[in-house]
């Protein structure tokens, strides 16, 4: 900042700790967790087990954070009911938070009560960081606090939270949005990678990496991933292509045509292509595509590391080709989805 500058920094311009700018290190930052009807108990485990246990592989005697489990009544039964988690403070807590967290929970159409919802709106607007788990979006929307802002949950959601929430700049494809004061992950497991992002923010990349080993998860998966969408085709009749695809799926290293597919099954490729929009909602060089990328993606979690031996076997030609249609599919290049997803200790993917 310039020097005499009459500039004062918002409340959301502060560190988090104690909303005053008091830095981390002299005073635990709080992180409340709202945990109503219904709560998924996973995101609840990851927000202790990232925000509330002490941390002695650090060589420091004073914990990370302060973590607060909050409920909008004495009592609430967790998702499918698993257990009732009572004994703990009520939202008052999220008073004196500089985070608030909103795990998800299922039935998401279902307005959040409107305690709930005043929670969120008060830490908010006070200049608390507010973050949501999976599903718990929704409630952040239904607070007001999304509105013309990215923001991602889990892909499963994704037509319903549109419809709810239309205003929303939903990325379902991103295991997690950082908007600065508010966050927001994608799926459960994308909690631990939004978790470690905070730590990241807050303490650096060492503290981290340390806590990253200690749970034997990824130091680090960007956020703009992909959430690795697996989109099983949908049931096929006896008298469709279901022979068709096994037979082509055996030759993916050749160099099929849709008139040689359409020729395997005595139909013009005109008919081909019909069958394929009415059974599989997609074109027979699209399918054929997204096959051959798949198997490449195989081969390399396998240990392949030849990227051009990659490409021959999957039928993608070359490895420019490969590398193009890798990241159009899965948002990585070859070598950041085999860091991800190939055996640990090997060579770099390379041409």
């Amino acid at each position: 900042m310039p020097q005499g500058s009459s500039h004062r920094p918002s409340a959301r311009e502060l560190p988090p700790g104690n909303g005053q700018g008091e830095p981390l290190s002299s005073r635990p930052h709080r992180v409340a967790v709202i945990v109503d009807e219904g709560t998924n108990p996973f995101e609840v485990g990851v927000a202790t087990e990232l925000f509330g246990l002490p941390r002695p592989e650090l060589g420091r005697p004073e914990p990370l954070y302060e973590l607060t489990l909050c409920t909008p009544t004495p009592g609430v039964r967790m998702n499918h009911g698993f257990f009732t988690l009572s004994g703990v403070p009520g939202l008052d807590a999220v008073d004196d938070a500089g985070t608030l967290l909103v795990p998800g929970r299922p039935d998401n159409v279902v307005p959040r009560r409107p305690a709930v919802l005043d929670a969120i709106r008060r830490a908010h607007a006070r200049g608390a960081r507010v973050v949501s788990f999976c599903t718990g979006a929704f409630a952040l929307a239904e607070a007001g606090l999304l509105d013309g802002r990215r923001a991602t949950t889990h892909w499963r959601w994704t037509s319903a939270f549109r419809e709810l929430h239309p205003t929303v700049l939903l990325d379902p494809d991103v295991l997690f949005v950082d908007e600065g004061d508010v966050l927001t992950a994608a799926g459960s497991a994308a909690a631990l990678d939004l978790g470690l992002h905070l730590v990241r923010r807050d303490h650096g990349v060492e503290t981290a990496n340390a806590v990253s080993r200690r749970l034997v998860f990824a130091a680090h998966r960007d956020g703009g991933q992909r959430q690795f969408v697996r989109r099983p085709l949908p049931d096929i009749p006896d008298e469709s292509l279901a022979p068709l695809l096994a037979w082509a799926q055996r030759r993916l290293g050749e160099p099929l045509t849709v008139g040689e597919l359409a020729a395997r099954i005595a139909v013009s490729p005109a008919t081909l292509h019909r069958r394929f929009r009415a059974q599989l909602g997609t074109t027979p060089l699209a399918w054929l595509t997204a096959e051959r990328v798949a198997l490449a993606c195989r081969l390399i979690e396998r240990g392949e590391v030849r990227l051009d031996v990659v490409a021959d076997r999957s039928g993608l030609g070359t490895a420019a080709n490969l590398r193009e249609r890798v990241r159009r599919a899965t948002g990585l290049s070859p070598s950041a989805y085999r860091r991800r997803f190939g055996p640990p200790g090997g060579e770099p993917v390379t041409a």
